[in-house]
């Protein structure tokens, strides 16, 4: 009796040292992620307070049209969607100040469900809430049956998990997107944006995208947030595109990747929207602006390099950009991927990725966008 009570006890004891130190281990984790403080700054940025927007404006060059998802509920679910803003934001800022007028259509026509994540917003995507002009358009979208594709240098397909529903099947987009392709316009699309090229047929019977190289939100990414997502989605968006001729480029999970094969411009994730909105502009014809990477995107310079090359070459990358070169580095992207390593089993990478966060929270002058 007295020996079960002992194991008891030390059970016991145990399991509360593991419950303080998993508390102590959450409290230092949460300890490394910037600041609240300057947040009520960055909501009310204006235009004008971005020079990339607000200084040098480049002459009118003609027309891009943005394509959002009416949809709202995933398939059968009661799980809400919509297009993703910061795919819509950071895209639509890049046309503009590359001299390009946007704009926003959708499916239905008039207001459609939006998407924000709170902790992937910057100083653009909240530029783009604040901005009269583009909040009408994004709540008086233009029915895509009304589109004349004629108007448009080029057209961009933004993600958000509708998209899967109500763009494969839709003929006034297959009608846009071949009319504009067959002209040697560009078509750009990212994250679940691709979905809006799956049934698009050329004049010459094939397939928009056989033997294409393209990107879009692969398996590994939609399987680890959505479990089930084989049986919500109509298809998954990876398998779709291949089963289509498409030679799928499948990069890092969530982070920047795009697929330029000609007038056809693909990313995968919400990461590679400002990459590819540039690219676009590349293909038109145009030199892009000049624009200051952001916090995030230089957080994933630091992410890639830790795939590619390892920790100790990606802690260097950091200094570099932090340090000596005085470059804003968003610590919270590396502390997710911290966490998706964790939810994958991979404790090692957790653990090297929460040390990237913990020297990017040590050198840096928390100064973030």
């Amino acid at each position: 009796m007295f020996k079960k009570y002992r194991i008891l006890k030390w059970s016991i004891i145990s399991i509360l040292g593991i419950i303080i130190s998993l508390f102590i281990f959450g409290w230092w984790f949460m300890s490394l992620l910037p600041s609240a403080e300057n947040r009520p700054y960055i909501t009310g940025t204006q235009v004008s307070d971005l020079p990339y927007l607000s200084k040098d404006i480049v002459p009118k060059r003609g027309k891009i049209l943005a394509i959002v998802t009416s949809t709202d509920t995933m398939g059968a679910t009661d799980k809400s969607t919509g297009y993703e803003l910061t795919e819509l934001s950071r895209a639509y800022y890049v046309f503009q100040a590359n001299g390009f007028e946007v704009d926003i259509a959708s499916p239905s026509g008039g207001e459609s469900p939006v998407v924000i994540d709170d902790e992937d917003m910057g100083l653009y995507d909240f530029a783009f809430l604040n901005d009269s002009l583009a909040q009408y358009k994004a709540k008086h979208t233009i029915p895509v049956h009304n589109i004349n594709p004629e108007l448009y240098e080029a057209v961009f397909f933004v993600g958000g998990k509708g998209a899967m529903f109500d763009f494969p099947k839709n003929k006034s987009i297959q009608f846009i997107i071949k009319e504009l392709y067959q002209a040697d316009k560009v078509i750009g699309a990212v994250c679940h944006g691709p979905a809006a090229l799956v049934n698009v047929t050329l004049d010459s019977g094939r397939s928009l995208l056989e033997n294409k190289k393209v990107s879009g939100f692969t398996n590994d990414e939609e399987l680890l947030l959505i479990s089930d997502a084989e049986t919500i989605f109509p298809f998954l968006l990876q398998d779709k595109l291949i089963s289509k001729g498409g030679k799928f480029n499948e990069g890092s999970m969530y982070l920047e990747n795009i697929s330029h094969d000609k007038n056809l411009i693909t990313g995968q994730n919400p990461w590679s929207t400002w990459k590819l909105a540039e690219t676009m502009i590349t293909q038109i014809g145009y030199t892009p602006k000049y624009r200051e990477i952001t916090g995030e995107e230089n957080a994933v310079k630091v992410l890639k390099v830790y795939e590619t090359e390892g920790f100790r070459k990606a802690k260097e990358l950091m200094k570099q950009m932090i340090s000596i070169d005085n470059k804003p580095m968003q610590r919270i992207l590396i502390a997710k991927h911290g966490i998706i390593a964790a939810m994958q089993g991979k404790i090692g990478r957790f653990f090297s990725l929460v040390g990237l966060t913990s020297y990017a929270k040590k050198i840096s002058k928390d100064f973030e966008n």
